[in-house]
């Protein structure tokens, strides 16, 4: 079983991780979504969310983009980090689990990013 998070606006791909609405967390086996839950963001503190996210079992985490010290977290968590998605959630997950999806390797350098993240 493999759990993959997408930071989510509306059920699509947010630009800026630690701004999300909340986390689509799709449940996967042999490449396939069994399940989908969503989970509202508990709040945006330094260090908080990819320990959250890493807490509850998640193995991947796609993101438009990402601070960089989210990232060092969740290498450090072994949770794998893709960034530069956009468009559906749930198809990003989908692109994932096929191999199709691609980290652009998007990274903020916190806190610089007024309005310049995901672009």
């Amino acid at each position: 079983m493999m759990k993959i998070a997408v930071a989510s606006n509306k059920g699509m791909v947010t630009g800026h991780f630690g701004h999300c609405e909340g986390f689509m967390i799709f449940d996967a086996e042999n490449n396939k979504i069994l399940k989908s839950e969503t989970i509202v963001n508990p709040g945006h503190k330094p260090g908080f969310l990819p320990n959250f996210l890493a807490d509850r079992g998640v193995n991947v985490i796609i993101s438009g983009s990402m601070g960089q010290g989210a990232v060092k977290i969740f290498n450090e968590r072994k949770v794998e980090v893709i960034v530069g998605a956009r468009g559906d959630a749930k198809a990003a997950a989908e692109e994932y689990l096929q191999g199709t999806l691609q980290s652009t390797g998007s990274v903020c350098h916190e806190h610089q990013h007024h309005g310049g993240c995901g672009k």
